[in-house]
């Protein structure tokens, strides 16, 4: 008996590229203070405060892209693009009460303007992986249904 694939298609394409780019931004440094007076830096990722909720969107939305592939041909009524737009609205609630907090925690301190990038590169990583993830579900609702 052979199995026929179906293709993985634009928007789920995009979505595996954003949970890529959202794991690796959550394992980078979302904020860094001290470092340029002898002072040791302090830093800190995704895995402290709401940012956990952006890692676990990253992983959560590889396994959804995987999940069609996993249990064979059969049609799973998980993989729709609702449930990837539920992923991003979630990342992106996670991710600015994250900034929120650090923000009035006074993480971000910056004495050039460049460190706004240069001390939260994973902040900015993550932010544009839930951008491309806002992107596939808009794609995926221009797709013909594969399921």
């Amino acid at each position: 008996m052979t199995m026929h694939r179906r293709p993985l298609g634009g928007g789920r394409t995009l979505a595996a590229i954003a949970g890529v780019l959202i794991v690796v931004g959550s394992i980078l440094p979302w904020w860094r203070v001290g470092g340029e007076t002898g002072i040791p830096p302090l830093s800190g990722n995704a895995f402290e405060g709401s940012g956990i909720i952006v890692f676990l969107v990253g992983v959560v939305t590889l396994a959804l892209v995987a999940l069609p592939y996993a249990v064979g041909d059969r049609p799973t009524g998980i993989d729709r693009p609702v449930s990837y737009a539920l992923l991003a609205v979630v990342g992106w609630l996670g991710l600015g009460w994250r900034v929120i907090d650090l923000v009035l925690s006074g993480a971000f301190q910056f004495t050039e303007p460049i460190q706004v990038f240069t001390n939260g590169p994973g902040l900015w990583i993550a932010g544009l992986g839930l951008a491309v993830l806002s992107r596939s579900v808009y794609r995926m609702t221009r797709e013909p249904a594969y399921r």
